[in-house]
């Protein structure tokens, strides 16, 4: 079957798990994504830390990729990456972001807004030497989102870095933390003929939050 005529426009799925409401929901955003979260966790959906960042670059072009979060609290969403990266380039540019989980097995969104800070240097060294030994090599192996003549150019480099660092190498100055400061969440919840459950949480100046029904 070619491409142009795969049946895509007909695929459809009746959203039918479960429902979100204001009566329900947290007052704090933060305690509903914890909630949400866990629930991604205990139901074993593939990959529930993986979410989409969004950036935008200097010509306003936005970009997406998929990232791991690592941590979070009051203070934000964090995840680690190479700051020489796209992601990290326009991150300097524009350092508004936004990310978004999609839990397609519990038919559940979360997209949240926000300013991005770098995490301290405390934060990604602690982090940075938690993480396996091969995956500490890579950190140093990758020119992440550099053009490379082949795979080979990895495999030169791990080898390299390898050599030179045995078992203890350390954080590379161009690899750290960021921490997106949410300022605005949104909650989906797949409902029946589209009629979808949509919250939103507004930041307000007394760093309160404005709880909002919208429209799917």
């Amino acid at each position: 079957m070619s491409q142009q005529n795969l049946p895509i426009a007909d695929l459809r799925k009746s959203y039918e798990r479960a429902e979100l409401n204001e009566d329900a929901s947290d007052a704090d955003p933060l305690g509903q994504f914890d909630k949400w979260l866990s629930d991604a966790i205990a139901a074993q959906v593939p990959e529930a830390n993986a979410m989409t960042l969004a950036t935008v670059a200097g010509d306003l072009r936005p970009s997406t990729r998929v990232v791991l979060i690592k941590g979070f609290d009051a203070r934000g969403i964090v995840w680690y990456t190479n700051y020489h990266s796209r992601k990290g380039v326009e991150l300097a540019g524009n350092p508004y972001a936004a990310l978004q989980f999609h839990w397609v097995e519990l038919e559940r969104v979360v997209r949240i807004e926000g300013l991005v800070e770098k995490v301290s240097a405390e934060e990604s060294d602690a982090y940075f030497h938690s993480r396996p030994l091969d995956s500490r090599i890579g950190a140093w192996a990758s020119p992440q989102s550099e053009v490379i003549s082949s795979r080979s150019v990895l495999v030169v480099n791990a080898a390299k870095y390898g050599a030179k660092f045995m078992l203890q190498p350390p954080r590379p100055p161009h690899w750290g933390g960021y921490r997106l400061k949410p300022d605005n969440w949104q909650f989906w919840q797949g409902r029946k003929s589209r009629l979808h459950d949509r919250l939103r949480y507004t930041q307000l100046p007394d760093a309160s939050w404005l709880r909002e029904r919208l429209a799917p």
